[in-house]
């Protein structure tokens, strides 16, 4: 439908597609004259650094979408009304144009930003504001479940349930496409929790795993200064000296082949050296087969609050994919439909479950319920499909052919 009409969906397809809403004034246009936008995103206003300010205001005589400049002022924001106090170059048609990666369809297509793209797809989730209000409409009040309980509860027990949704029920990864630096060291992302895969891209942009180091080296959270008969240095506070890690030194000088027995073709070549001491030849024989990828490995740096690779992965582009727990960011605290069920199962069972004189087959029979309306969550979420299973067994049955 391209205009709302009573449904969930509250965004015509302008604003939804284009992130644009366009409007009429007086004509002529007189100072106050106002405008409201309904869109899922807030504007944003900031009249000393525009860059973060979300929308572009365009103004036209005529309407036609060629026929829009930008209108740089003067105006006021309030929640989402622009108030124009200056009727200098104003138009009778108005268009407040989001910020979009293609810079919108008015003037010179200069509204730069994501806030269109951050809003797309948002209809698969819900707020968590909408389900603490769900909750308490639902569940809180006489003849209910729960007959009387403070809001601050509901909150504390919703943010808990999302938290632990996040781990291994929600869609909670993110990714980061980074360059390794000469230093072989990147720093762990401001919300992250755990990783959930690392990978270098190659030029055709096909990813490569990346393995976690395990037991072939780690990274010491404490280094302190040792003296010439192994004593440990103190400064003038009786506190202990650190230096830097020669473990993390030497990983970082480590050839990777010495480790993978990747051979070289030069170490083919040198097969005549063999007998006098090629280092390389037949290195294979015995290796662990855990090291046996030239792909490359990673190690968690606790100390520095980095992730640490090995020296054959310098330069290269890596994707990280790890886990947050949904509540770093207000956009974090959303949460997919399919889900929204199990998290109403949580916090009911959360709250009685921690008062007292409960009856135990209540709590019992509301455990068991959160439960299977948890597994229910997780399956939808898989996003299993019948067919991408067909195309998998498929290829479980092509033939090898020497």
């Amino acid at each position: 439908m391209p205009i709302p009409n009573g449904g969930l969906i509250t965004e015509t397809n302008e604003q939804y597609y284009a992130g644009a809403q366009r409007f009429l004034i007086s004509d002529p246009p007189v100072i106050g004259d106002s405008v409201t936008t309904t869109f899922n995103t807030d504007l944003i206003y900031d009249s000393v650094n525009a860059t973060l300010t979300n929308f572009v205001v365009y103004t036209s005589l005529t309407g036609l979408a060629t026929s829009y400049d930008e209108f740089t002022g003067p105006y006021t924001v309030a929640g989402n009304t622009i108030t124009f106090t200056g009727t200098n170059a104003l138009r009778k048609h108005i268009a407040v144009q989001l910020k979009s990666l293609g810079g919108g369809s008015f003037g010179n297509e200069d509204a730069l930003g994501d806030t269109v793209q951050e809003n797309h797809g948002s209809y698969a989730y819900t707020s968590l504001s909408d389900v603490i209000n769900g909750f308490i409409a639902t569940y809180v009040g006489e003849h209910k479940l729960i007959g009387d309980v403070k809001r601050t509860d509901v909150i504390f027990h919703a943010k808990r349930g999302l938290q632990e949704f996040s781990y291994d029920t929600l869609k909670s990864v993110k990714s980061q496409e980074i360059t390794i630096p000469p230093s072989l060291g990147v720093t762990i992302p401001q919300d992250y929790v755990n990783y959930v895969s690392l990978a270098y891209i190659d030029q055709l942009g096909v990813r490569h795993p990346i393995y976690p180091a395990n037991n072939l080296t780690s990274s010491p959270y404490e280094v302190p200064l040792q003296d010439e008969v192994g004593d440990y240095t103190m400064d003038n506070t009786g506190d202990l000296l650190e230096g830097t890690s020669i473990t993390n030194e030497r990983w970082g000088e480590a050839n990777d082949r010495l480790l993978n027995g990747n051979i070289t073709l030069n170490d083919y070549q040198a097969y005549g050296d063999y007998l006098t001491g090629n280092l390389f030849f037949g290195q294979r024989y015995g290796n662990d087969p855990q090291n046996s990828q030239r792909n490359g490995w990673f190690n968690m740096n606790e100390r520095d609050g980095t992730i640490a690779f090995s020296s054959n992965l310098k330069d290269r582009l890596i994707i990280l994919d790890y886990i947050s727990d949904g509540l770093a960011y207000d956009l974090d605290s959303r949460i997919p439909k399919m889900a929204e069920d199990a998290l109403y199962a949580h916090i009911l069972y959360s709250i009685l479950a921690g008062r007292i004189n409960q009856p135990e087959y209540v709590i019992q029979r509301l455990k068991r319920d959160r439960s299977a309306k948890l597994r229910n969550a997780k399956i939808r979420l898989s996003n299993i499909k019948l067919s991408e299973i067909v195309q998998v067994m498929r290829g479980k049955s092509k033939w090898i052919k020497s």
